[in-house]
């Protein structure tokens, strides 16, 4: 999660990582294991099939945090 604190483009939260995710834009994606089990999957089924590496990471407040806001979130990625 180092990578996604110090990383200077990304995105926050399930619809706008999916968005970047279809317009080729993601190098790395994050769900938080404690979200919504249909909200994540979504990201984590959308990366597989684009080969872009996904990580879970313990929680919504954690991945929050890493991106610098103060509310949790189910995903979050790295841009190119």
């Amino acid at each position: 999660m180092e990578k996604l604190k110090n990383a200077g483009r990304r995105v926050v939260g399930t619809k706008r990582v999916l968005r970047a995710i279809d317009e080729g834009r993601v190098a790395a994606a994050y769900t938080a294991a404690d979200a919504d089990l249909l909200l994540t999957k979504r990201v984590v089924d959308r990366c597989y099939e684009r080969n872009i590496p996904c990580k879970q990471v313990e929680s919504m407040a954690a991945l929050g945090k890493a991106c610098g806001i103060d509310v949790g979130t189910a995903a979050a990625a790295i841009l190119y």
